[in-house]
């Protein structure tokens, strides 16, 4: 691209991932501020349509969990200290198969640790916090491109497949000012919702061979609806160790695993001579990249 085709812009990526996330169709965002999450709480109250500041984390996922449940797809950013508030809630969501996203800025901890120092302490975190072993999607950027593409995705994902899902950044991705080609950024159309739609009574987890189950919010005047955290059977009703429902729980993993391929994202630079395989993601890819090329 020569430079007459380019239109550079001083932009963070918080900016461009708030920006993505709005055009791909979330339509709220709740949120308690937080260091270095901070623009992104920012720029949701700029942007959003809707945008709700929480007491807590806490109330945060709990209020995103009744917008989701009512046909809105909301969106939250924190760092370790509040999602470690948020992970009994998401777990929630997870089970009720609410779609959300939850944007993660990694921080230097444990703890309090370090509220300006970044790290990426957290990735062992986001691919256990289900109870049980079970797969909730995470997705992880590594250049201001992806914060475009993948925050996107995320939105897709989130609705498509009925699940929270996790974005999951650091302090120096999303705060640093950059110069950025914005004619590199492609258009992104909103996910398309799509809603139970037929006579017969509605089964909130009854899912085929996609193992998804089709949605209905709350707010419909046709159908009962019921959305539960509790072990269930298709029907939403509680039951604690049939066959049935303990089927439905594995479901939830095993419906994240199959459709696996369609969000897997990576850039693979084949090197016919090499020898030895060399893995990033994150901030880090960066410093990777310029390091193959060295060595």
């Amino acid at each position: 691209m020569n430079e007459t085709n380019q239109k550079i812009g001083f932009i963070d990526n918080s900016r461009l991932i708030t920006e993505s996330l709005v055009r791909a169709g979330a339509d709220v965002f709740i949120g308690y501020p937080i260091t270095p999450a901070n623009l992104l709480y920012y720029y949701a109250n700029k942007r959003f349509p809707s945008f709700f500041a929480a007491p807590d984390e806490i109330t945060t996922i709990q209020l995103m969990s009744g917008f989701a449940a009512t046909g809105k797809v909301p969106v939250t950013a924190t760092s370790f200290p509040g999602f470690a508030l948020m992970i009994e809630s998401i777990n929630m969501a997870y089970m009720m198969e609410l779609p959300m996203v939850i944007v993660l800025v990694q921080r230097l901890g444990p703890s309090t640790g370090s509220a300006t120092g970044g790290a990426q302490g957290d990735i062992s975190l986001v691919s256990n916090i289900i109870s049980g072993g079970l797969a909730i999607p995470v997705f992880s950027v590594s250049d201001s491109l992806d914060c475009w593409n993948i925050s996107a995705k995320c939105v897709e994902m989130s609705v498509k497949q009925r699940t929270p899902v996790i974005l999951i950044t650091s302090k120096e991705e999303i705060m640093t000012q950059l110069s950025f080609d914005l004619n590199k950024l492609v258009e992104i159309k909103p996910v398309q919702r799509k809603f139970y739609e037929k006579d017969e009574a509605f089964k909130p987890y009854l899912a085929g061979d996609s193992l998804i189950p089709e949605f209905l919010p709350l707010t419909n005047t046709k159908h009962q609806v019921r959305y539960t955290a509790s072990t269930h059977n298709v029907d939403g009703i509680l039951q604690n160790s049939t066959i049935e429902a303990l089927a439905n729980t594995e479901r939830l993993h095993k419906k994240n695993i199959l459709h696996i391929n369609d969000y897997t994202f990576f850039e693979y630079d084949k090197q016919d001579s090499a020898d030895t395989i060399i893995i990033s993601y994150g901030i880090t890819s960066m410093a990777a990249m310029v390091a193959v090329e060295t060595l």
